[in-house]
């Protein structure tokens, strides 16, 4: 593949990328919790309990950033923050069961609607390429 056709990988891909992104951000439910503390949820799902720095760098955001989000999760009860053990300074954030449950009926809409469209556009071989797809994309993000 030479410079020209990398270049208009990239741009296709960075155009079905935004597209998909637009159309399952338009799936999400209305109520709930917004993009970031969808995204921040889910970090403290995957990652377990985590400090407001770590979760700020985990977006590329500063940790004065995250501020008010983390305020009003911790309102709306799905996360809660505790002291460190060995740095009493230090508060540790952790996701609530009622985070847990927000977050999974939120991806899980958007989920269903991703496999159902993919049931119904695509033949087996493409869902198998978008598989392999996926897993690459995901080595892009590293």
């Amino acid at each position: 593949m030479d410079d020209e056709e990398l270049r208009a990988t990239a741009v296709a891909l960075r155009r079905a990328t935004i597209g998909l992104a637009r159309r399952l951000r338009d799936e999400r439910p209305a109520h709930g919790p917004g993009r970031l503390a969808l995204s921040l949820l889910g970090h403290l799902h995957r990652r377990g309990a985590m400090t407001a720095g770590e979760l700020a760098a985990a977006e590329h955001l500063q940790p004065q950033s995250l501020t008010r989000v983390l305020a009003s999760l911790e309102e709306q009860g799905l996360i809660r923050r505790s002291r460190g053990e060995t740095d009493r300074r230090r508060h540790h954030i952790v996701l609530t069961e009622r985070g847990t449950a927000a977050l999974t009926q939120q991806v899980g809409t958007t989920d269903l609607w991703l496999a159902e469209a993919l049931a119904a556009k695509l033949t087996p071989a493409e869902r198998r390429i978008l598989a392999v797809a996926a897993d690459l994309l995901e080595q892009l993000q590293a």
